[in-house]
């Protein structure tokens, strides 16, 4: 949950300092890249749905 609240702070690209840096002791970069990775994908998805029904 931890990784997915980092994600989402990233999208919004507000983040306090300190915040950031026990994120960056704590968290595997791995697990980070994966979770953005399926998290950007699912934000494109959504937004292909949008404009679908919305121009259908």
């Amino acid at each position: 949950m931890d990784t997915v609240k980092a994600v989402l702070w990233g999208f919004l690209g507000i983040r306090r300092q300190a915040d950031y840096q026990r994120d960056i002791a704590r968290l595997n970069p791995i697990h980070l890249m994966v979770v953005g990775v399926l998290m950007a994908l699912a934000f494109v998805g959504i937004l292909i749905l949008i404009v679908n029904w919305v121009a259908g």
